[in-house]
């Protein structure tokens, strides 16, 4: 098992590969197809980019957090990758009617459901990975995933439609997949599986998805808005402002997605709230760097990243930059709540993902597209803020400064990693206020979503 440094290097270096296949895959489809294929081919990938964030929420997010003896954090972890292959499988199934649908939709849905189990799986077993304590594993599948995808999206012929990208892009899991599945097998040999356990009523990743379905809808939604009914530049230089900042959702996905598992192994719940104070501080740093840096780049660089975007996108800057600053101190904060009590996180973020949205309406009516990125630092700040205050609370009630509930069900008996008197992780505290949220997906919905997806995205 690598020490706990190797282990965080490794988990961010993975969530770096697989955002630069992302951006990769996208790349070399758009040069190899023309822009009606590529135009398909963009709108199918959203789609899987949803339907990605939905299994990384429902299966991922609950995984990571898995504590106990190592069989039953082993079990987990097979459960959750075959539950993952078991869900997408009825999109086969359903591959001829969409082919039959005709078009180039229809055509490029059929070729995405004939490969969504090979992608999803392989999601999946990156956050085994990182719930194994073995990060280095998840980071090897997915190089092996980028070397693999890069050839067989340049081998099509120029032209290719939509479809016959897909299926290349999809195919292209096999052997990233075959590895992940080898290793995975190699090391839980004997722990059994049981799908169903995603199923049960007391499953966190129930919670988890409608998160990811709150906060992604009402950002998205309220930038939507924004360009109809105000001023579609806004749009364009909001996005524009978040897209430099890509290097810190990587970051943040990496906390997100690996965060927990780390700060499990810190031995105490005040200590991994120390740890992720801390943690979020270097970010916030980072954040504060980064724009230092954006804040400095002489205008021909910029525009040769945004084009004649760059202008409006550079007086957002000091807004951007302190948002993100403030986002990672709000992000290490709920992942001090997801490892302390993972029920607590939902309410909040009904709550401030409704706050957030007002701050960003209220903001432009008040100071215009400056005034709304303003707004979204204000609401981010504030979520952050909440997340923080809720986990000294349940640092303060939870029963010592170094309780932490384990997830999952309660047994009947003391079982493996549980003791007669432990409390569990759906346990609400008898006295205090309505739980803090954090996302499901690893960027703050105070903010727009990172253009290039959910963390993860192949």
């Amino acid at each position: 098992m690598p020490r706990a440094r190797t282990a965080l290097v490794c988990s961010v270096a993975d969530q770096g590969v697989a955002a630069a296949t992302n951006i990769a895959v996208l790349v070399v489809a758009a040069r190899r197809s023309d822009v009606h294929a590529f135009a398909a081919f963009s709108l199918v990938y959203t789609v899987f980019t949803v339907l990605l964030g939905l299994t990384v929420a429902y299966v991922g997010q609950a995984l990571v957090l898995e504590r106990g003896a190592p069989e039953r954090v082993a079990r987990a972890c097979r459960s959750g990758v075959a539950f993952t292959a078991l869900a997408a499988a009825p999109a086969v199934v359903a591959a001829p009617a969409l082919w039959a649908a005709g078009g180039r939709t229809g055509t490029a849905l059929a070729a995405l459901a004939l490969v969504l189990p090979l992608t999803l799986t392989q999601e999946t077993t990156r956050y085994a990975f990182a719930t194994l304590h073995r990060p280095q594993y998840a980071l090897l599948a997915d190089v092996l995933r980028l070397a693999a995808v890069l050839p067989a999206l340049a081998a099509q012929p120029p032209g290719a439609g939509a479809a016959r990208l897909l299926l290349a892009w999809g195919v292209s899991a096999l052997p990233a997949l075959a590895v992940a599945l080898w290793l995975l097998g190699r090391h839980t040999r004997g722990a059994g599986q049981d799908p169903a356990r995603c199923l049960r009523r007391d499953h966190l990743g129930r919670r988890f998805a409608v998160e990811f379905g709150v906060g992604n809808a009402g950002s998205q939604l309220a930038v939507i808005g924004l360009g109809l009914l105000a001023d579609p530049l806004a749009v364009g230089a909001l996005r524009g402002a978040t897209t430099l900042y890509g290097p810190m959702n990587v970051l943040f996905n990496a906390a997100t997605g690996f965060g927990p598992p780390l700060l499990n192994r810190t031995g105490g719940g005040r200590r991994a709230a120390r740890a992720a104070a801390a943690a979020g501080g270097v970010l916030a740093a980072v954040a504060a760097a980064w724009t230092a840096v954006l804040l400095l780049l002489p205008d021909g660089y910029g525009r040769a990243l945004l084009g004649d975007t760059w202008t409006s996108a550079a007086r957002l800057l000091p807004a951007t930059g302190s948002q993100y600053a403030a986002m990672a101190l709000g992000t290490c904060g709920l992942l001090t709540l997801r490892v302390l009590r993972p029920r607590t996180t939902l309410p909040l973020q009904l709550v401030f993902s409704v706050a957030s949205v007002c701050c960003l309406l209220g903001g432009y009516a008040l100071g215009g597209v400056p005034g709304a990125a303003w707004g979204l630092c204000l609401g981010s700040a504030a979520k952050g803020t909440a997340s923080w205050l809720r986990a000294a609370r349940l640092l303060r009630t939870a029963g010592g400064p170094d309780a932490v509930s384990a997830p999952g069900p309660a047994p009947s008996a003391p079982g493996p990693g549980r003791t007669p008197g432990a409390a569990r992780a759906d346990e609400e505290p008898e006295a205090g206020p309505a739980g803090a949220g954090g996302p499901a997906a690893p960027v703050d919905p105070a903010g727009p979503v990172d253009p290039a997806g959910p963390a993860g995205t192949k």
